[in-house]
């Protein structure tokens, strides 16, 4: 048993909340990066950030019974499904019925990520002085990322975006550690190759 989950064995809520403390900003980072932005003026992450450690401290027993991948790529699921219950809610969509389902890798709608990474790129892109160009250059850019493999525009967010190590991708996607190493390693190639295109 690795020092974490010794930890939460030991130290019960407490221990859990320290934990939690620990990779809050890798938390805040995720739900920044995934939030709609349509909503980005209307959630606040540390709303979301509350309502899913009430959802951690609920289920903390059942994961330390059977504890497949590191405390934090668990919590960071749970934090990704209580931001898509969220952004649910404030569509007016019903929830999701998977919502109960094993914790290993659950996609959000594969538009979301490209999406993701596109207003986090598109702020670099140009100067509001170029609006026109920076619009045709987004709209490129989305589509470029929209043709890549699934997991390989996941892998690329989480590494890219996320900042999450090779090892917690490979646990949050299923992947051994090596296919997800290669896979990162042919996203950034096809990145590379999208970003030339883009002249940049």
């Amino acid at each position: 048993m690795n020092e974490e989950l010794q930890r939460l064995q030991d130290g019960g809520e407490i221990a859990l909340a320290e934990l939690f403390s620990q990779h809050r900003d890798r938390l805040v980072r995720l739900i920044d990066f995934r939030l709609d932005q349509r909503l980005q003026s209307r959630v606040d992450p540390e709303d979301v950030l509350q309502e899913a450690y009430i959802d951690i401290a609920r289920r903390i027993k059942d994961y330390l019974a059977s504890p497949e991948v590191s405390f934090y790529v668990w919590a960071r699921q749970l934090t990704l499904q209580t931001l898509i219950d969220v952004q649910r809610r404030h569509f007016g969509q019903k929830r999701s019925p998977q919502r109960e389902r094993s914790l290993r890798y659950n996609p959000v709608d594969e538009s979301q990520t490209s999406d993701s990474i596109v207003h986090v790129m598109s702020a670099q892109l140009t100067t509001p002085s170029r609006a026109l160009i920076r619009d045709e250059e987004v709209q490129q850019l989305h589509h470029a990322l929209s043709s890549m493999d699934e997991i390989d525009r996941e892998v690329l967010a989480l590494r890219h975006f996320e900042h999450l190590g090779n090892a917690e991708v490979a646990q949050a996607l299923g992947l051994s550690v090596t296919a997800a190493s290669n896979r990162y390693v042919r996203a950034m190639t096809r990145l590379g190759e999208i970003l030339q295109g883009l002249g940049r």
